[in-house]
């Protein structure tokens, strides 16, 4: 019988397993053929310490030193771009994201395609950055096999029993036994404890769809910030000299290897076009993920209130990738009965008895 199995291989998964591993021994389940196959490998992949509300900017704040220090962070910036009349939801999102306002030349110096038609409003971050999420995910993979632990690939659950000292888990036609069970299964993560017979947290995935097209223009976009409709209606992101752009949709869905769905994404590229003098002549690929939220939007982290040794580490939402060193740094504290580095009203906030 293990310490540990955690069920999940995306970074959420990945993450918490390998901090457990300092604690025992773990084994990590994943139904793919390979780690961050869903929502961790299509992530926009942007660190804003401000970005999110409440327990989710102070585990941003966490986060912020180990993404730092390990070389996950290259400069960026996020620049808001508000069409002229939306001055109110402009001063919003300046407000809340703690942006500094820019006049339009000079927003039009950094990004040269913007509309002086269309665009009325602009301000920008400097301190969002790129993450590196592949490495990251990649030495949370290395770390927890370092201290011994194992990966099992194209291991989907089939079966969770509760036995005597813990739980049993069948898995790609294997049965594992652990004394305590990590639920970081994303967009099934209900799913998964409904087998367990632990009550749902009212998990609701939602897509998020992504164009990726040629630089606009033929310009250089390496250097140019990330782009943010107000209101989030739609933003664009230099990615290895192409432009990915979302139309940021959140469409409820059930747990699924999510596509996108072509009239939203034509509905996000049109928003997107109305800011900018280039138009939209090719989509050279288009994908999408799951982003899945309970109630109140908050990460769920930490014991069942009804069964301790059934541990959540779910409701990412937009946040898993920049969330995740603090987050799996949480449930390591919590399970190893230390005093975490977040405050307990922070701790409380994030805990899944608040949806009991």
């Amino acid at each position: 019988m293990q310490d540990f199995i955690v069920i999940g291989g995306g970074m959420a998964g990945t993450s918490a397993a390998a901090r457990l591993a300092q604690l025992g021994s773990v084994t990590l389940l994943e139904m793919e053929d390979s780690l961050g196959y869903h929502s961790s490998g299509r992530s926009a992949a942007l660190f804003e310490e401000n970005y999110g509300h409440g327990p989710t900017v102070d585990l941003n704040r966490a986060s912020a030193p180990y993404l730092r220090e390990n070389g996950y962070l290259s400069p960026r910036g996020l620049m808001l771009v508000g069409a002229k009349g939306d001055a109110e939801g402009f001063t919003r999102d300046v407000d809340e994201l703690g942006m500094a306002t820019l006049e339009l030349d000079e927003a039009r110096a950094m990004v040269p395609i913007l509309n002086p038609e269309t665009v009325g409003y602009t301000a920008i971050s400097g301190a969002a950055e790129d993450i590196d999420t592949d490495r990251m995910l990649q030495d949370f993979a290395k770390a927890l096999r370092a201290a011994g632990g194992r990966i099992v690939t194209r291991a989907p659950v089939t079966a969770i029993t509760r036995i005597s000292g813990g739980w049993q888990v069948t898995a790609g036609g294997e049965a594992y036994e652990a004394r305590t069970l990590v639920n970081a299964a994303g967009a099934w993560a209900d799913q998964l404890a409904a087998l367990a017979g632990v009550a749902a947290i009212g998990l609701q995935p939602k897509r998020r769809s992504m164009a990726r097209l040629p630089a606009p223009g033929g310009h250089d976009v390496s250097g140019w910030p990330m782009l943010l409709g107000v209101g989030e209606t739609w933003y664009a992101k230099p990615d290895a000299g192409k432009l990915l752009v979302s139309p940021a949709d959140a469409d409820p869905v059930e747990p699924h290897d999510a596509y996108a769905d072509d009239m939203v994404l034509a509905e996000g590229l049109a928003r997107y076009e109305e800011m900018v003098t280039e138009p939209v002549t090719r989509v050279e690929s288009n994908f999408a993920g799951l982003r899945s939220f309970v109630a109140d939007g908050t990460l769920v982290l930490g014991p069942d209130p009804d069964q301790p040794d059934f541990i959540w580490c779910a409701g990412q939402g937009g946040y898993g990738i920049m969330t995740a060193p603090s987050a799996s740094q949480l449930i390591a504290d919590l399970v190893a009965g230390r005093t975490p580095v977040l405050d307990a009203t922070a701790v409380t906030a994030l805990s899944p008895a608040r949806l009991r």
